[in-house]
């Protein structure tokens, strides 16, 4: 059987008082679109950045590709082939996108001048970008942030990408343009772990879903299955469905 690319065993993570995961166990695969749901403060992306070494978990073990990585601090983490996105993107903005994405490459490979440019400008291509890589970050409209965040990350060349929304803040119109961008990603091979709250990137985009709610991984299937759940509808709804 294939071992999983990624291990979160009996994870927990409290802020004072406040317990934000509560012993969270699950897998992820190699090539695998996992998604990641719950209601508001469930505690989804505080788990992606237990996972990325943001924060360290109050107990439980994370592995990576064979390698225990609880409790390193992010550059390592990147640097092992773990990166993420996030909801509201974090561009330089008085560099041009271009400027963004080659910074990325050139610091998370450590590569040659050329060898970044070269990368970038590959990445740039196969995300549309091209027309807009002369434009200072701070000057793009929303959706064309969000491509301009997955390409930085991509060009630090992770084999598991952690991504926090990728498609709010956008519109029906450009929600297809965001499922295209991951469907293509799949072919690349990178493994991806979503959150996500518009269902039709869920049901379109991902293999597998995890349901966690107050902290606790309450649900995990297909998106169908994941769909008829009461225990998900509650968790949403705050009652079942009769």
């Amino acid at each position: 059987m294939e071992k999983p690319i990624l291990s979160v065993n009996g994870v927990s993570k409290h802020f004072g008082g406040v317990l934000a995961i509560n012993h969270l166990s699950f897998d992820v695969y190699p090539g695998e679109v996992v998604g990641l749901m719950g209601p508001n403060g469930a505690g989804k992306t505080t788990l992606l950045n237990v996972i990325a070494g943001m924060y360290k978990p109050d107990s439980g073990t994370i592995t990576f590709r064979g390698r225990k990585i609880t409790g390193l601090p992010p550059h390592e983490i990147c640097h092992l082939g773990i990166a993420r996105t996030y909801q509201i993107p974090q561009p330089f903005g008085n560099l041009t996108a271009m400027q963004n994405v080659l910074l990325s490459a050139t610091y998370s490979r450590r590569q040659s001048k050329d060898a970044a440019e070269a990368e970038a400008a590959r990445i740039i291509d196969n995300l549309g970008l091209t027309e807009t890589k002369d434009t200072l970050a701070k000057n793009l409209v929303v959706v064309t942030l969000k491509r301009l965040e997955l390409a930085r990350t991509l060009a630090s060349n992770p084999m598991l990408l952690l991504m926090d929304e990728v498609a709010a803040g956008l519109n029906d119109s450009e929600i297809p343009q965001v499922l295209g961008i991951l469907k293509e990603m799949r072919k690349t091979g990178i493994t991806v772990i979503l959150i996500e709250h518009i269902m039709k990137v869920m049901v379109e985009a991902v293999d597998r879903i995890v349901v966690i709610d107050k902290g606790e991984k309450i649900a995990e299937g297909v998106p169908k299955e994941i769909m008829k759940n009461e225990k998900v509808i509650e968790a949403y709804l705050g009652k079942t469905v009769e």
